[in-house]
Parts: C-alpha cells; structure tokens; sequence
C-alpha cells in the first residue's frame, strides 16, 4: 500500500495586475502573483508574517515607458543571454498559454517572431515558505541559436543583498589554484561603497549605489539573498561543475542602480538545435526575523538557515 502524498496547503484565486488579469498562489506564510496577461511574469512576493515589508519586488508603475522596446514591469522574468540589445529586449506583451497545477502554474509565451525562441515558466509552491520555478526556453526557429536561460528578480531598494563565497582553502594545504573569477562590467566600479567586502561574502549595499553597478562571478555556493524590512529572500541555482557559462563563465550576475537590485541566475550555455529545449530551476526561500545579513555573524546564521533549507529541496 502506497503512503499518502502530503498535499501543501496551497489558495488560488485571480487578481488583477495593471488592468490585465493575473493569479494570487499563497501558502500560510507566503503570496505571489503571476500575470497571466502578459508574461510570464511573477510581479509579486510577500511574506504573510513579514507585512511590514509588503511586495519585495520591485514595481514600475503603470505608465512606464519601454525601455529598448520593453516594458521591464519589474519582478521576475526569463531571458535569453548572452544580453543583446534586439534580442533580448523581445516584448512579452500578449497573453500566455495557461495550465493550472495543483501546486501551482504553468505558463508559455507565444514563440517570439524575431528570434523563433519560446519562453516559458512552471511556478510551483513545495512549501510553506518555498517556491519553485522551472524556466524554459525552446528553438522553434529554422537553425541552432547558442543561447543560456537568465533567471532575473528585481526588488526594491533599501535594502542589503548577499553573494556568498566559495569556503576558504589554505596554502599551506597546498591549494595552489583558483577556484572562482569575478566578472566586472565596463561600468563596474569596485571602489564605490556598493560593494561591502567580507572574508566569506560580498554585500550589496543597494542605497550607495548613485549610478548602475555589475558584477558575476563564475562559481559560488549556488544560493543569493537580499533583506528588506526583515524579509530575506532567498534563490538557489546550484553551479553545474565543468559547464559553459555565459559572460566569461558567469554562473551568477548581480545589477543595482541604487533604486532596485537583481539576483540573476543562468544555465550553461548550450546550441540550441530546432525543437530543443533548455531548462533551468530555480528554488526561491523567504525567511522572517533574520537579521539585516551586513555583519559576519549576521551573515553566518543566514547561511545556517539557508544550508538547512537547501537540504529540504525536492
């Protein structure tokens, strides 16, 4: 006799986003949106303990104006890299395919006409405080496009986002190689105070940035955080040993224009053949009450945390 699949408690209900329609997933302790409009797009993500914070992600308003062609909306959204500025930008404004799950949602966009690619997302809440989105992206074109899926989630500002390091070697060990490069932006600037250096992370001090900041890095813990009013968001994509990453080997990319932030995760790079598909999963954690993760020991017991969460992921 099989055991009983234990079914997350799980709300779904329609809303509204900027006029168009859109669907509320909620757990006891989380809410997220999805526009169902447009998209795919999740606009929305609140901690149900932590209301002080409201919607973590960032919203642009309603009459925002295109940038490069591309209504940006703010929150969660799927891209093909290496960035370009015509096939990146490819608008997603028409309605998507919609499949209602039990746990969740899955959406496809219309196959974009420019690049023949079709992007799509599986947004699935594994638990209370847990959300799973698998993306895809799939070659309806004529010839092979290299391309990697880039996972982006822009928040608001005002508050500190984390880069965990890899752990420490030691030279008299006899590590004598590297293990990770930093990759800056031509517009990067090391020295200004966005960037708060420690042994074991790098801090993203979103409120000093006074212009637009990048950095990736091409290898790493696989997890990133950001606090805001007592909320830590928390996104896991582990790093696939000897894969080909994009930007010089980025497996993680960070921006911030002091007004928002984005953790951005990537695949490896792959050919992309006719009628092949390349996916990419993200895990998404949010955390109540940890402190604002600026200090080592503020940082250590994040990770504490997010290591015993990591070690519950499905």
């Amino acid at each position: 006799m099989r055991p009983r699949t234990k079914t997350l408690p799980m709300k779904h209900s329609k809303t509204d986003f900027r006029g168009g329609e859109a669907v509320a997933l909620s757990t006891k302790a989380l809410e997220l949106v999805v526009t169902t409009a447009v998209g795919p797009r999740v606009v929305s993500l609140r901690s149900l303990a932590g209301k002080k914070a409201g919607n973590v992600f960032l919203e642009f308003p309603a009459n925002e104006k295109p940038y490069h062609g591309y209504m940006l909306r703010g929150g969660h959204r799927l891209w093909h890299s290496p960035e370009d500025i015509v096939r990146t930008y490819q608008p997603d404004d028409e309605p998507p395919a919609v499949k209602p799950l039990k746990n969740g949602i899955a959406l496809a966009q219309p196959t974009e006409e420019k690049t023949g690619l079709q992007k799509a997302m599986k947004i699935e809440l594994t638990g209370d405080r847990t959300v799973k989105v698998t993306h895809a992206l799939t070659n309806h074109g004529l010839w092979a496009v290299e391309t990697a899926a880039w996972a982006l989630t822009m928040f608001r500002g005002g508050g500190y986002g984390v880069l965990p390091l890899l752990p420490k070697g030691s030279h008299s060990d006899g590590d004598l190689l590297p293990n990770y490069s930093l990759v800056p932006w031509t517009f990067t600037d090391l020295s200004t105070k966005v960037w708060d250096l420690h042994r074991d992370f790098i801090g993203i001090d979103v409120d000093q940035a006074k212009e637009a900041q990048k950095l990736g890095i091409t290898n790493y813990p696989g997890w990133s955080a950001y606090w805001v009013d007592g909320v830590t968001f928390v996104k896991y994509a582990p790093v696939i040993k000897g894969a080909t990453y994009p930007d010089f080997g980025c497996a993680f990319e960070t921006f911030t224009n002091g007004k928002m932030i984005e953790l951005e995760t990537l695949s490896p790079l792959v050919k992309l053949a006719p009628g092949k598909s390349v996916t990419h999963v993200e895990h998404w954690g949010v955390f109540d009450g940890l402190a604002k993760p600026s200090t080592n020991a503020a940082f250590a017991k994040l990770a504490e945390t997010v290591g015993r969460w990591i070690k519950t992921l499905k």
